[in-house]
């Protein structure tokens, strides 16, 4: 077995809890939703580095998502009723559970890395919550 980063190979976990590997490319969420049934029952294991703030809000119909400090400083805002519920992760290992259909989006001042584990199928994205 090679050993790689979740920043450039993200890993897919498939309805029977085996593993699949993606190599991140610039068509690698189209080629998900192809090879895996439009994500369907699968969760995807990703990392992210972020500079600034996210540009977009996003939205998981059909589970959590969690979403793991590596490193940085960031905090996530996520969508309650009207209301914005603002979650600052500060230390390596925090994390946050984004609760199944919530909008959500991140703030993050400096340099950070986040590990997602995400329920991949039905993701919507939009400039603002829906």
């Amino acid at each position: 077995m090679l050993t790689k980063t979740l920043f450039e190979t993200f890993a897919v976990i498939k309805p029977n809890l085996s593993v699949a590997t993606e190599d991140v490319t610039e068509q690698l969420y189209q080629q998900l939703d192809q090879q895996y049934a439009s994500f369907k029952n699968h969760s995807l294991v990703a990392a992210h580095t972020f500079t600034e703030n996210w540009q977009t809000w996003e939205m998981h119909p059909t589970g959590d998502e969690l979403v793991v400090l590596m490193s940085g400083q960031c905090e996530l805002i996520i969508r309650i009723g009207n209301a914005d519920k603002h979650i600052a992760l500060k230390q390596q290992g925090d994390f946050a559970v984004i609760p199944k259909a919530h909008w959500h989006t991140a703030h993050c001042d400096k340099r950070t890395n986040l590990l997602f584990i995400t329920p991949g199928e039905g993701t919507q994205n939009s400039s603002a919550p829906i």
